[in-house]
């Protein structure tokens, strides 16, 4: 864009200049700063100082938060004039919200003094401003709320890991792998009894089997079998745990399968179709060791359960959000667009698991943690995870990229396999065996992949089983500290994975001489840690990073994504095969007061019964013609309509941004729901009364009847997130459902969040969504 078209916008598309004089203009964007974003990069995040007030000049970015569950909601839809960074630039408190680009994206970045010194001067742009603060309060106060806190989670579950369904049964984890079959066998109604099994593949003669409940193990060795006998080696191995352990296939009600490519096309766990099928085989041009195996084992499942949905649980997906900076390599752009060749990265089951147990330990919201997550078993990868979201991973296009692993290269010059194939004759094959199978640990060392061999061997001092320790812990060391740099900074250091957590020497390696970016490891925690639980924290007590080991629990993961992609395919058919069936009235609730009568006495008069004006949508429910005034410590609202009938207890219901012109702070809350609210003064034409609590934010809910969430798939107190269509078409987090007999179908938002997305009475939402149960 040229000086004189961006000045012609500026004073043409920015409502924010539209009173400005153009030498004016001329002279904020010369103190400003013009920076390109690309897409998934993070322009402003959570907890950025409020240093910046941002406008948009092309492109078109989102504002959203991330929940404790690592799901992210979108609150508003930026394009070309847009002004974002108004809140924390007008409060002068940290950004609450990210904006992350879509696309590429021009953005003038007004520093705090020339906004302060031009802008705050002229009081159209103030009032201009002070409108969209509101307007944007409305709807952010509730979502950013419910985002930080986790909203209304279960205490004993806050973020939401938990394989609770109403469906009895179990749910099926696989991880069908080139050398090992990994399984999780979930119980839904009983969440202590997991089952876990691995199955070594290695060995042409013999298979090797262990399988884990609890503190109890069995192992097996039997002859090596065919994947066709999976299902039969399964039975066979969870029977030395004893009859409440077997596996009995019957009793699946849903199976979930790692598949380790999914390439840009997947960027979230779905329901297998055979066109997911199709678009799993195209993709094994870029996993060919891995994706046809994971096939074999989704084929088999399906032959032998085909009665039960089986779900796609893409190791890919979570690092969707990768900007193109972190993704591209260093060759033509068109083999990216043409050919798709760019880093995907993998390991995305366990670093999305690594994030959110994490956040649970340090009682953190995920959107506010940086983390460093390194997954090292067999395939070895780093993660930078910024305010929940993947920015950069050491894997590339397949997972032989990045680290040196137990027995693949990792990144290696790409002219050395040219100069194997011109010089040494080898073939495709033979490279592929080479970097994937050969290399690596055992490549370097000569004796073993298995770092256990390799740490004994250097303590007795084998020279290149000491070499080779090196190399891997310095790799690890090194990618740690460019994370930091990338993301700005750290709040968690995890460990995950066979080597992550079992081999003290790596861990103290891979933190030594990190200290001066507050990574301090407690060496002796490190080294007694010895057989933990879930987790456990290594780091000093005064170390501002912690430090933590993370039982790798992918399968756990697997069945976590299974259970919310059948729940999403649901919601989604039932859209599809009935719009109309599937959609739910939207009602926008005014601020309004229940009374009891007792204080229904002191306001109009002893003995007083409420006027019944006209009907409302849930049946016996009244707007009455009384009227209160609500009077706060700093100011009043007139004229508040009273609902009835009356209640056992006052309860009175403000939207958000009408507690600043009364001077409390009401919590968000479901009707009835009173405890530690505050209180205030309700005025009337007989007298007036005070309340010492009883005054909330309303919970946006749905009203159901039985049929209703049956049909809808859900049941009272599910929470959900409800899409409204519409001029600015958004979804709307952390909905209550309320089911009742009595109740009639309707969804009921304030009038801030009316506002916000320009809802009118009428309009419809559609169940996206199941977020949580209670």
């Amino acid at each position: 864009m040229s000086e004189v078209d961006l000045k012609k916008f500026f004073l043409e598309e920015v409502r924010l200049f539209e009173n400005f004089a153009a030498d004016k203009v001329d002279l904020i964007v010369a103190q400003s700063q013009l920076t390109t974003f690309e897409g998934n990069e993070a322009i402003l995040e959570t907890g950025d100082e409020s240093k910046y007030m941002g406008i948009l000049i092309s492109g078109h970015a989102e504002i959203s938060v991330t929940d404790k569950t690592g799901t992210r909601t979108v609150i508003s839809q930026l394009a070309k004039g847009d002004v974002f960074g108004v809140m924390s630039t007008l409060t002068g408190e940290r950004m609450s919200a990210d904006v992350i680009a879509g696309t590429r994206c021009l953005v003038l970045l007004m520093p705090y003094d020339v906004f302060s010194t031009h802008v705050l001067s002229n009081p159209k742009a103030v009032t201009y401003l002070s409108r969209l603060l509101l307007d944007r309060m409305r709807h952010f106060s509730t979502d950013i709320l419910n985002a930080q806190t986790g909203g209304p989670a279960k205490a004993d579950d806050p973020y939401a890991l938990s394989l609770h369904s109403d469906t009895p049964g179990k749910v099926l984890a696989l991880n069908v792998g080139l050398s090992q079959i990994h399984f999780g066998i979930y119980d839904t109604r009983d969440l202590g009894s997991d089952v876990h099994g691995i199955i070594d593949t290695s060995d042409a003669a013999s298979a090797h089997v262990k399988v884990m409940v609890g503190t109890q193990s069995r192992t097996l060795v039997r002859d090596a079998f065919p994947l066709a006998e999976l299902f039969q080696v399964m039975q066979e191995s969870t029977r030395l745990l004893g009859d409440a352990f077997a596996f009995h296939p019957e009793e699946v009600t849903a199976v979930g399968h790692r598949v380790v490519h999914g390439g840009s096309k997947f960027t979230s766990s779905v329901v297998i179709t055979p066109q997911v099928i199709g678009e799993i085989e195209a993709l094994s041009v870029f996993a060919p060791l891995h994706n046809p195996v994971n096939l074999d084992g989704i084929r088999i499942a399906m032959q032998r359960l085909p009665g039960v949905p089986h779900v796609a649980v893409f190791d890919t997906a979570f690092h969707q959000t990768l900007p193109p900076y972190a993704y591209l390599y260093g060759l033509p752009y068109e083999l990216y667009k043409n050919e798709g060749i760019r880093r995907y990265g993998f390991h995305g089951s366990s670093h999305r698991y690594v994030s959110l147990k994490a956040a649970e330990v340090l009682k953190r919201p995920l959107g506010e943690l940086e983390i460093v997550s390194c997954h090292l078993g067999i395939g070895a990868s780093l993660c930078a995870i910024d305010h929940g979201r993947s920015v950069d991973t050491t894997m590339g296009m397949t997972p032989t990229d990045g680290l040196i692993m137990p027995s693949r290269s990792g990144s290696i010059d790409p002219a050395v396999m040219i100069h194997l194939m011109e010089h040494h004759g080898m073939n495709t094959e033979e490279l592929s065996r080479l970097i994937n199978s050969e290399s690596g640990l055992k490549g370097i060392s000569g004796i073993s992949s298995d770092i256990h061999d390799i740490e004994t061997a250097a303590s007795e001092g084998h020279h290149r089983a000491l070499l080779a320790h090196k190399a891997f812990c310095y790799q690890v060391r090194k990618n740690i500290g460019a994370y930091v740099a990338a993301m700005g900074g750290i709040d968690v250091l995890a460990f995950t994975g066979d080597i992550g957590e079992t081999s003290a020497t790596v861990r103290s390696l891979a933190c030594q001489g990190l200290g001066y970016m507050g990574i301090k490891l407690d060496e002796e925690k490190n080294r007694n840690l010895g057989k933990m639980g879930d987790w456990a924290i290594i780091s000093a007590d005064d170390s501002p990073v912690t430090i933590l080991v993370i039982a790798n629990d992918d399968e756990r993961l697997v069945a976590w994504e299974t259970l919310r992609a059948i729940e999403r395919n649901a919601l989604i058919m039932a859209v599809r095969e009935d719009p109309a069936e599937a959609s739910i009235p939207i009602e926008i609730s005014a601020h309004h007061v229940h009374l009891s009568q007792a204080d229904v006495d002191k306001l109009f008069g002893p003995g007083h019964q409420l006027t019944p004006e006209h009907e409302l949508s849930q049946p016996g429910q009244f707007a009455c013609a009384e009227k209160v005034h609500l009077v706060g410590p700093k100011g009043r609202i007139a004229n508040v309509r009273v609902l009835g009938p009356t209640r056992k207890e006052t309860q009175v219901e403000i939207a958000m941004t009408e507690q600043f012109k009364v001077g409390i702070q009401p919590p968000i809350r479901e009707s009835g729901d009173l405890a530690n609210t505050p209180g205030i003064t309700l005025e009337g034409p007989y007298g007036s009364t005070t309340i010492e609590r009883g005054v909330i934010c309303a919970q946006r809910h749905i009203h159901m009847t039985p049929e209703d969430a049956m049909r809808f798939h859900v049941r009272d107190k599910y929470i959900v997130r409800v899409r409204v269509e519409g001029e600015r078409e958004l979804i709307f987090g952390d909905v209550v459902v309320r089911v009742n007999p009595a109740y009639r179908l309707a969804m009921h938002i304030d009038t801030d969040e009316g506002n916000a997305a320009n809802i009118r009475t009428g309009m419809l939402g559609y169940i996206e969504e199941i977020q949580s149960r209670h």
